[in-house]
C-alpha cells in the first residue's frame, strides 16, 4: 500500500481514534482504489485524480456487484482520504466532495397483520379491571386513529369528544389536527372514563396510570408489545408499528391518500406515499397466495 495512504490510516486509528474494524474497512476500500488507479501497469497517482475518475471507478464497482450501501462507504472513504491530503497540502481540491452518494432504498414500514390486531381487540378481558380496560383502549387508539406515541401520552381528556367522535391531537411542530373515530372506540372511552375518575387523576390527560399519573413511554410500549405478542404477533411490535398498520389498513380499505396524510399529520404527501408501496406489496403477496398460476414458472 502507498505510504501516504498508510499514514492516513494510521491517522484514523491513532489521532481520530477510530476502531480497528473501521480502519480495516477503509483499508479494503482504498486497496481497491489503488488497484483501479494502477490497472494496466500505470504508476499510482493519487494527486491528479479527478471527480470523473472516481465516478468511473464507482460505475465499475457497481458493475462488479457492489450494493448502494457499499458504494456510499467507498465514496466516504475517498472523501476522508482527500480531506487528509488537503490538510497535508498534497492536493488543492477534494475530488470526492462532488460525488453524490448512492441512494439507499428506503425500507418499507413494518406492519402487524389485521388478524393479529383483531385477535387482540376481540379477546375477552375483565371489564371491571382498570388496567385491562386502559391497556385495551391504548391499543384501540393507536390502531383506530394512527396517532403517535407522544401524541397518545399527551392526549388531553378535554380534547376527546365521544359525541362528535373526534379527538384533537397536538402533534409535531405544535400543529393540531382533528382525528375522527368510530362508535366502538367512543364506547370504550366512555366506559374507561367512568373507571378512571374513580382513581382521581392528578392531571388532565385522557390516559393515566392506576395512581392517576400521566403515562410514560416504556409503559405504553410494553402494553402494545406484550398484547400483540400474546395475540400471535411476531417481529417488531411497537406503537409506531401500529401507526404504520393504521395507515396501511386505511389504504387497503379504500381511503384516499390525501385523507390518510391528514389523519397522520404528515407535512407532505411524500411521507404518506410509502404506505402505497406497502399496500402494493401486500396485494402482491395475497395474489401469489390466492391465484393458482401466480407462481407457475414459464415454459
Amino acid at each position: 500500500m502507498n505510504a501516504t495512504v498508510e499514514s492516513f490510516l494510521q491517522y484514523l486509528r491513532h489521532e481520530r481514534n477510530l476502531s480497528l474494524r473501521t480502519v480495516d474497512t477503509y483499508r479494503r476500500d482504498l486497496v481497491l482504489w489503488e488497484d483501479y488507479l494502477t490497472a494496466g501497469g500505470r504508476p499510482l497517482d493519487l494527486i491528479s485524480v479527478t471527480t470523473g475518475d472516481i465516478r468511473s471507478w464507482l460505475m465499475a464497482r457497481a458493475a462488479h456487484g457492489d450494493c448502494p450501501a457499499t458504494l456510499r462507504r467507498r465514496v466516504q472513504a475517498l472523501r476522508a482520504l482527500y480531506r487528509y491530503l488537503l490538510r497535508k497540502n498534497l492536493v488543492s481540491t477534494n475530488p470526492a466532495a462532488q460525488v453524490e452518494l448512492a441512494k439507499l432504498p428506503k425500507p418499507l414500514p413494518k406492519l402487524v397483520r389485521e388478524k393479529t390486531v383483531d385477535a387482540l381487540l376481540d379477546a375477552d378481558i375483565d371489564r371491571d379491571d382498570f388496567g385491562e380496560v386502559r391497556d385495551r383502549l391504548i391499543v384501540m387508539l393507536f390502531y383506530q386513529t394512527g396517532i403517535r406515541l407522544s401524541e397518545l401520552i399527551g392526549l388531553q381528556d378535554s380534547a376527546v369528544d365521544t359525541v362528535k367522535r373526534e379527538l384533537k391531537v397536538h402533534g409535531k411542530r405544535d400543529k393540531d389536527r382533528l382525528v375522527p373515530f368510530g362508535s366502538e372506540l367512543a364506547q370504550w372511552i366512555d366506559d374507561y372514563r367512568v373507571m378512571r375518575d374513580q382513581v382521581r387523576p392528578e392531571c388532565g390527560n385522557l390516559l393515566v396510570t392506576a395512581r392517576g399519573k400521566p403515562l410514560y413511554p416504556s409503559l405504553v410500549y410494553h402494553v402494545v408489545h406484550d398484547g400483540l405478542a400474546q395475540a400471535g404477533g411476531t417481529g417488531k411490535l411497537s406503537p409506531h408499528v401500529l401507526r404504520h398498520t393504521f395507515a396501511s389498513v386505511m389504504l387497503n380499505h379504500g381511503a384516499q391518500l390525501n385523507s390518510v396524510k391528514e389523519l397522520l399529520g404528515h407535512e407532505s404527501l411524500a411521507a404518506t406515499q410509502v404506505y402505497t408501496h406497502v399496500t402494493l406489496s401486500e396485494l402482491q403477496h395475497n395474489y401469489e397466495l390466492a391465484h393458482p398460476r401466480a407462481l407457475k414458472k414459464g415454459g
